[in-house]
C-alpha cells in the first residue's frame, strides 16, 4: 500500500501521466485501494504477438533498446524457434533476445543460431520447448 501512496502523491503533485504495467487481473486488486484507483483512466489488456508480427520484428533486425545483434537477419529456423519459444509474449521475447545477445558475447560469436538460441532458452528457465 504504501507505495501506491507513494504513486498517488507523484501523480498529484507532478501532473504527469503514469502507465502502470501489470499481470491480467491487477485492476481488480488496486480497485480495493480507492484514493488511487479513482485515478486510472483505462485498463487495456494487450494480447499476445502472433507469430507473424514476431517474424516480422525479428526480419527486420528489431532488437530491445541497447540490444546489439549482428548485421545480418536472423534465419528462418532461428527465428521459428525464437516464435516457438516466446509463443508471442513480448516480455518473454525481450528476455529471450537479451539473453541471447549476452550468449553472443560471451562466446564471441558473430551469427545467430539455433546453438544461441537454444542456450539462451535454457539460462532463462522459462519451460520446455
Amino acid at each position: 500500500m504504501n507505495s501506491l501512496e507513494q504513486l498517488r502523491s507523484v501523480f498529484d503533485k507532478s501532473g504527469l501521466g503514469m502507465v502502470m504495467i501489470g499481470m491480467p487481473g491487477i485492476e481488480k486488486r488496486v480497485a480495493r485501494y480507492p484514493q488511487f484507483f479513482s485515478r486510472i483512466g483505462f485498463v487495456h489488456e494487450f494480447r499476445a504477438l502472433r507469430d507473424a508480427d514476431i517474424r516480422a520484428l525479428l526480419e527486420e533486425r528489431w532488437a530491445p533498446v541497447g540490444i546489439h545483434f549482428p548485421d545480418t537477419s536472423p534465419n528462418p529456423e532461428v527465428i521459428s524457434a525464437i516464435i516457438r519459444l516466446t509463443r508471442g509474449n513480448f516480455r518473454l521475447l525481450v528476455r529471450l533476445l537479451t539473453q541471447m545477445e549476452r550468449v553472443l558475447a560471451i562466446n564471441k560469436l558473430q551469427s545467430l543460431s539455433l546453438d544461441v538460441v537454444e542456450t539462451a532458452r535454457e539460462n532463462l528457465v522459462i519451460g520446455q520447448a
